[in-house]
């Protein structure tokens, strides 16, 4: 454990972030096994209306610096790209 107070303030700075970050990448993951599920059921509509829901939270996601803008993109395009499969 610590014994500088600086150093004590930084593992309990450290610790709200890192649940902040945890709380969103879970929302992150929640959304897009929405879409997925979707998908696999064969409901285009529904789909569509998860995949709104989901790139908004992978966008704030990237806005918050919990994932690169490179890994938002490819998460929005694999999924844009498996809604679009559907027939």
């Amino acid at each position: 454990m610590a014994n500088i107070k600086s150093a004590k303030k930084r593992i309990l700075v450290i610790n709200k972030k890192t649940i902040r970050n945890k709380m969103i990448r879970s929302a992150v993951k929640t959304s897009v096994k929405k879409v997925v599920a979707a998908i696999n059921a064969g409901d285009k509509a529904a789909a569509q209306t998860a995949f709104v829901a989901a790139t908004k939270a992978i966008d704030m996601a990237c806005s918050k610096g919990v994932y690169h803008k490179n890994n938002a993109a490819r998460k929005k395009s694999r999924l844009a790209k498996a809604i679009n499969k559907i027939a």
